[in-house]
C-alpha cells in the first residue's frame, strides 16, 4: 500500500521540526559553553598571586622584625607587614601583571629595594633578601679641662727652638684647636724666655753690635759694653713683662703668634703681617692687639729712666716703639714661612686639643 501525498507531506513537516529543535539545543548548548569558557579564562586571568622571602644579612642570619612594605602604582596600592621572628614575609592576594616594588628597611642596615611582577596565580619566592650593614658616622665630642689642655700644650711650646736652640716658645702651632693660657702660664711663658741662657747671649750679640755703632751714647769700652747689655736686657724684660703677661692678662688677650700654615701665600702674608695689631682674645674671638702695642709703647717711656741724657725723650720712645713694630714684622713673617721649619718641638708633636680631649 502507497503513502499518499498528505501523509508525506505531515512526515516531512516533522522531520523539520525535529531538525530546527536540534539546531537550537546545538546552538544553546554551544553558547553556553562558549560562555563557560570565557568565565574561565577571565577568572585565570585574574587571579591574585602571593609573594614571599626571608630577610637575612650579609652572613645569612635571620633579621627579624624588619619592615617590608609593598607599593604598587596606586598610592592607595601599599601594604606593610614586618618580618617574623624567623625572618620571613608574606603579601597574598598581590594583584597580577601590575609593577610593584618589595622595599624592605631594617635598624642597622642599608635599605633594599626591588621591582616585581606577578602573572595570575603565580606564588613569587623572593628567597633570601640581604641586608648590608649601613655605614654610620658617629661625632663624640668629649669636654675636656681647658687648664689641663693649656698646661700641656705650654710644655711642648717650652720645648720649641730653632735648630733646636734659639728659643721659640710664643708660637702656637695648634691654630683654633689651642687652650687659652692662664695668668700663670702668662707669666711662666714670660720669665722662661727673659731667663733663657741663649735669649741672654742674643742681648750680648745686640750689645756689641750697638758697641760698635757707638749708640745710645755710652761710653766705650767694657764699660760701656755693660751699659748697653744692661739697657738692651731691660728692654726686653720690660718688653716681655709688660707686652707678654701684664696686659695680655689684664685685657684677656693671647701674646702668642698663632702659625697659620695653610691656605694662600697672600692669606698667610696677611694674617703675619696684621698679627702685631690683631690677636686672639682668652674667648677665642680676634681683636686689637692692645698689649702688644701697649707693651712696646711702655717698654720705650721706660728706658728714658736708664737711657744716656741725650738718647733720652719722645723721640726715643718713639723710636723704640717704631723698631720693636718692625722687629715684630719681621718676626711674623719669619714664623709663618720661614721658621716653623727648623723649629724643634720636644717630643712627638704638640698636643692639639682634639687629641687631649679623647
Amino acid at each position: 500500500m502507497i503513502p499518499s501525498a498528505g501523509k508525506f507531506g505531515r512526515m516531512a513537516e516533522a522531520v523539520q521540526s525535529i531538525c530546527i529543535r536540534l539546531a537550537v539545543v546545538v546552538v544553546m548548548a554551544l553558547a553556553v559553553a562558549a560562555l563557560a569558557v570565557a568565565q574561565t579564562t577571565q577568572t585565570a586571568e585574574t587571579q591574585p598571586g602571593q609573594i614571599m622571602g626571608t630577610v637575612t644579612d650579609v652572613n645569612g642570619d635571620i633579621v627579624p622584625g624588619a619592615t617590608v612594605v609593598l607599593t604598587g602604582p596606586e598610592t592607595t596600592d601599599r601594604r606593610t607587614v614586618e618580618t617574623s621572628e624567623n625572618g620571613f614575609f608574606q603579601f597574598d592576594n598581590v594583584t597580577p601583571e601590575v609593577p610593584y616594588q618589595v622595599t624592605i628597611s631594617a635598624q642597622g642596615f642599608t635599605q633594599s629595594s626591588t621591582a616585581i611582577t606577578i602573572g595570575p596565580g603565580e606564588v613569587k619566592i623572593l628567597g633570601e633578601v640581604r641586608l648590608v650593614l649601613a655605614m654610620q658616622q658617629t661625632t663624640v665630642r668629649v669636654s675636656g679641662n681647658p687648664v689641663e689642655i693649656a698646661t700641656e700644650q705650654v710644655k711642648f711650646e717650652e720645648t720649641q727652638r730653632v735648630f733646636g736652640i734659639i728659643p721659640n716658645f710664643y708660637v702656637a702651632y695648634e691654630g683654633d684647636n689651642t687652650a687659652p693660657l692662664t695668668t700663670g702660664m702668662k707669666f711662666r711663658l714670660a720669665l722662661k724666655v727673659s731667663h733663657d741662657p741663649v735669649a741672654a747671649a742674643g742681648i750680648g750679640i745686640m750689645a756689641a753690635i750697638k758697641q760698635a755703632a757707638d749708640t745710645p751714647d755710652y761710653r766705650q769700652g767694657l764699660k760701656g759694653y755693660s751699659e748697653r747689655f744692661s739697657a738692651d736686657a731691660t728692654d726686653s724684660f720690660t718688653d716681655i713683662m709688660i707686652g707678654g703677661a701684664i696686659l695680655p692678662s689684664l685685657l684677656h688677650q693671647d701674646p702668642r703668634y698663632f702659625y697659620k700654615g695653610t691656605g694662600s701665600t697672600g692669606s698667610r702674608f696677611r694674617h703675619a703681617m696684621l698679627a702685631p695689631f690683631i690677636c686672639k682674645g682668652d674667648n677665642g674671638r680676634l681683636q686689637p692687639n692692645y698689649s702688644t702695642v701697649g707693651g712696646d709703647l711702655a717698654s720705650s717711656a721706660i728706658s728714658n729712666l736708664y737711657y744716656p741724657q741725650a738718647d733720652r725723650g719722645a723721640g726715643l720712645v718713639l723710636y723704640g716703639f717704631a723698631i720693636s713694630t718692625a722687629e715684630r714684622l719681621v718676626s711674623t713673617m719669619a714664623q709663618e714661612f720661614v721658621l716653623s721649619k727648623f723649629t724643634h718641638r720636644g717630643g712627638d708633636a704638640n698636643p692639639s686639643l682634639a687629641t687631649l680631649q679623647q
